[in-house]
């Protein structure tokens, strides 16, 4: 069963956001890691690129499917997630935990056209 964390913002793509001052936090969800199955594969940006809402900014691949990520928020990459290239599966393990890109956001108000936990939760239901 997926968890819903809240205190982060979800996109209808499953990406989820974590904002810790201007800095936003960018992985998948929960729900989507369950969805893929097992993850073995990470694609990400490079630091200092440029990602824009909506657009796609990397893939991850799992035994399953492979998935486009889009990005929920505009900004510029400050950090990616090197242990997942090594371990791609700490995904599947703790989704929130293992984030896969920092952004430093360009427009926070981009937040406000993301979900809650609890719509989220509402709209991975009507899925």
């Amino acid at each position: 069963m997926a968890t819903f964390q809240e205190g982060l913002y979800y996109s209808e793509t499953h990406e989820y956001v974590k904002v810790e001052g201007n800095v936003a936090y960018i992985g998948i969800s929960d729900y989507a890691q369950h969805a893929l199955g097992t993850v073995v594969y990470v694609d990400m940006p490079e630091v200092d690129d440029e990602v824009e809402a909506g657009e796609e900014f990397g893939a991850v691949e799992s035994v399953k499917a492979a998935s486009d990520l889009i990005s929920p928020v505009s900004g510029t990459v400050v950090e990616i997630n090197e242990a997942l290239e090594d371990e791609p599966g700490l995904v599947n393990k703790d989704a929130f935990a293992n984030w896969i890109i920092k952004v430093e956001l360009s427009d926070p108000s981009q937040l406000d056209n993301l979900m809650d936990a609890k719509a989220y939760e509402e709209f991975c239901a009507n899925e």
